[in-house]
């Protein structure tokens, strides 16, 4: 049987940011879905994507950092970056979206079409780290059988949610309104799923946590 090959992009350069650490989260993300194929942990680079071709799952974890041309290149030098990762998952490739995966990629004009979704500028926030509570819809193989999740993360509110994605997972806002944090989408031609779970190592030291992610990997394998 081929070894199903798994590609982590790890934030860098225009997509990191100080408050996560995208370098750590992403080797600890290899280590929980580790048996599920070959996983390789790559920074994002603008040649990361050269052999995306022999990848079955592109995992994002990346966030949103210092746009400027003299440090990492113009929006014009990524253009082959995106185009290709956005014709690769049109093609139906499959991808993974991980916590600031809805925050980056703020250059590609058709990432959040991709993912399904984004966090949106001015409008999209998330009350202070602590811990919470994240229900999981019924019905879907993603989350059939599975509890909601419980973890010490950031709560993202107010993400802009795609109507063609199905959202299989919610919190509450301090207001007690529920928050789309979890969905899949394949109106793009492949298949995604996003999950906003993921701030830092705590968030993957919940064992419901490290459920989801690999239940989330292993539908996007099949």
């Amino acid at each position: 049987m081929t070894t199903k090959r798994i590609l982590i992009l790890a934030g860098r350069g225009r997509y990191e940011d100080p408050w996560h650490d995208h370098a750590a989260t992403s080797h600890v993300v290899a280590g929980i879905i580790g048996d599920l194929g070959g996983v390789e942990v790559r920074g994002l680079f603008r040649d990361a994507l050269d052999d995306l071709d022999s990848v079955d799952l592109l995992v994002v974890n990346g966030g949103s950092g210092r746009r400027d041309p003299e440090f990492d290149g113009s929006d014009d030098d990524w253009l082959a970056f995106h185009a290709r990762l956005a014709g690769w998952a049109r093609a139906g490739g499959a991808v993974l979206g991980l916590h600031q995966a809805a925050n980056t990629f703020y250059d590609a004009p058709d990432w959040s079409a991709v993912l399904g979704g984004r966090w949106v500028p001015g409008e999209s926030m998330h009350p202070p780290i602590g811990q919470a509570r994240f229900e999981l819809a019924q019905g879907h193989p993603v989350t059939e059988g599975l509890d909601a999740v419980e973890a010490f993360d950031e709560r993202y509110c107010r993400l802009q949610v795609a109507p063609a994605a199905r959202v299989l997972g919610t919190t509450p806002d301090d207001d007690g309104a529920e928050q789309p944090i979890l969905w899949v989408n394949d109106a793009h031609g492949g298949r995604s799923v996003y999950s906003a779970l993921g701030h830092d190592a705590r968030s993957y030291a919940s064992s419901g946590h490290q459920q989801l992610l690999r239940r989330s990997a292993s539908w996007l394998l099949t």
